[in-house]
């Protein structure tokens, strides 16, 4: 019975190997423990801050609403953010637009 090892939470490569207790990508050189990789993926703003539900961010450039005419301008604070699996991985709601699913590399963490 084979062990299949979980690729890299880095770059996704599947060529990734055991060392001692540790898995390493020989791609991008990334170290991560077994468990790491299982617990899902982290998600990070624009400068590499780490996010968690209910944080606070704002928005680093101005962005155009699908379907619609609106633009959330650049500076905007968005609060309370749910952070979920997709490609939109922030949804959140906007006063005065609802309901909306933004994309992390377009927000910056506010830190109090």
């Amino acid at each position: 019975m084979t062990e299949t090892l979980p690729p890299c939470p880095e770059c996704n490569s599947a060529f990734v190997y055991e060392a001692d207790s540790l898995l390493i990508c020989p791609e991008c050189g990334h170290e991560f423990a077994p468990g790491a990789a299982a617990e899902g993926d982290v998600v990070r703003d624009a400068v590499g801050n780490l996010l968690a539900d209910g944080d606070t961010v704002t928005l680093i450039k101005d962005l155009k609403l699908k379907g619609s005419s609106t633009t959330i301008k650049v500076g905007t604070k968005v609060r309370g953010i749910r952070l979920v699996a997709g490609d939109h991985d922030i949804d959140c709601k906007l006063p005065g637009v609802g309901a909306i699913g933004l994309k992390s590399q377009f927000v910056k963490k506010v830190t109090d």
